[in-house]
């Protein structure tokens, strides 16, 4: 809660609650630093003569999703930024005698190619998980992509209109999901082998084992079941620990199959064919 509405709390005053859709906030690269925090409202110290704050992308990206694209190319005191407002779930504003503190929980999602450049490691540990996109090799795959391009291209509206079943169904399932994921429950012997598998890959801090737990739950609730499984934690511990592994430059084998080589020792489970 922000100050004020922790006020009207403690006074036992009504709070009017409305719900909306998450917002998805996008944060260009060439955004300042006063656009990203907040800073004073110009058009009310002149025209009213009082101090007043004008939030910033992060108190609109509060309890939503906050984009960056090209993550990678980010300017270091805008990293800065995002490492303290993640690490905290708070933004704080000291601007012209004006202190502002309001929160700012949000979830950060990130692209960028990795060979224009490195994600500095602080702020590439505040991601949870780490996709790797690769290019299609499949021709058949490929030329089935260039034609919904092509369709997309001559009708967006009925291209759209022609998968708005399939994203209703997905709406709703994620919907339940989220309804149903207090009550998953993970087994005590799978949490521990979750963390001998980061233990034994060298991962610093506990970050690895609280996200891979939490992804655990999530796609157990996402399935429709009530206890994780192990092919749950087979299917999400590559992307929650492949970023979190120690570069070796002289390392030839891919990251997440050196994750997914430990789990398979730890669990002794079989790789699928």
């Amino acid at each position: 809660m922000s100050e004020e509405v922790r006020s009207k709390v403690q006074q036992n005053l009504d709070l009017p609650v409305a719900t909306t859709k998450i917002t998805m906030v996008d944060l260009p690269l060439g955004a300042t630093e006063d656009r990203v925090c907040g800073t004073i409202d110009i058009e009310k110290a002149l025209t009213e003569g009082v101090k007043a704050f004008e939030p910033g992308l992060l108190a609109k990206a509060n309890r939503g999703i906050l984009y960056v694209d090209e993550v990678n190319l980010l300017d270091d005191h805008l990293v800065d930024v995002l490492l303290d407002s993640a690490a905290s779930g708070w933004n704080t504003v000291e601007r012209e005698g004006i202190s502002v503190s309001h929160p700012a929980r949000f979830i950060l999602i990130g692209s960028g190619n990795p060979e224009e450049g490195e994600l500095r490691p602080q702020l590439l540990d505040r991601f949870g998980m780490h996709a790797q996109v690769g290019t299609v090799r499949n021709a058949e795959l490929r030329v089935k992509i260039v034609e919904e391009r092509a369709r997309f291209d001559q009708d967006p509206k009925a291209f759209r209109e022609s998968y708005r079943e399939e994203q209703e169904k997905l709406q709703n399932q994620i919907s339940l999901a989220r309804t149903s994921l207090r009550s998953v429950k993970i087994p005590h012997d799978i949490r521990v082998k979750i963390s001998q598998v980061c233990s034994d890959l060298n991962v610093d801090g506990l970050r690895g084992d609280i996200v891979t737990n939490r992804a655990a739950k999530a796609l157990a609730a996402l399935r429709g079941r009530e206890e994780v499984t192990i092919e749950d934690v087979y299917t999400v511990i590559p992307n929650c620990l492949r970023h979190r592994l120690r570069k070796d430059p002289l390392e030839s084998i891919d990251s997440g199959l050196l994750v997914v080589e430990k789990f398979c020792e730890v669990f002794g489970y079989a790789r699928p064919a």
